[in-house]
């Protein structure tokens, strides 16, 4: 029987990439159990996804909260309770802070919708389209205390001529579900 490891997924909005890798850990595509979604938009739809999945959702507002630190200390609280190996983070719109990397280092990956090290940040997409690039794709890569600069763990590339932020973005999306639960999988299995 193989193990199933604990892992948690970060999300913030509509949660395709989350929805994706928990129902391929539900499948057996892969060798974990969601343990946690952490979302920090309540009323995201990736909250509703993960109730009916049956998967434990932390949600909250860091409003509610005096300092990142508090809201990442409730975070890590809550992931090392539910015994959390790995963190992916899939659509997580905050840059990881100290707390959460103080406890996690090396255990945390994002998906990046761009070829790092170019185009970093929350609107890489639209930059690589203005920028007139013909091959466009998404990165895994290991979290650190930089923007997007972490060690690379996996690229897929595509090429795209035309100049539709909603197709390309659509593309890119189409190679993120894959690529995430192939590299989520090695990381995993110690591939």
């Amino acid at each position: 029987m193989t193990t199933k490891h604990k892992i948690a997924i970060f999300a913030s909005g509509y949660g395709s990439n989350f929805e994706a890798i928990a129902r391929a850990a539900q499948a057996g595509e892969i060798p974990a159990e969601v343990a946690l979604l952490v979302c920090d938009r309540p009323s995201a739809r990736a909250c509703q996804v993960a109730e009916q999945l049956n998967i434990p959702t932390f949600a909250f507002s860091a409003k509610e909260y005096g300092s990142k630190a508090e809201y990442e200390q409730a975070i890590v609280e809550r992931c090392n309770k539910a015994g959390v190996e790995l963190i992916c983070l899939a659509g997580y719109m905050r840059i990881v802070g100290e707390t959460l990397l103080g406890a996690y280092s090396g255990h945390i990956i994002n998906l990046h919708p761009s070829l790092l090290p170019a185009f970093k940040g929350a609107r890489a997409i639209e930059q690589a389209l203005e920028y007139g690039v013909k091959i466009f794709g998404a990165t895994i890569h290991y979290v650190d205390e930089s923007l997007d600069g972490g060690k690379i763990i996996a690229q897929r590339a595509i090429e795209y001529e035309g100049n539709c932020l909603e197709e390309i973005t659509a593309k890119i999306h189409a190679i993120e579900h894959n690529l995430y639960i192939e590299t989520i999988k090695k990381i995993l299995n110690k591939e």
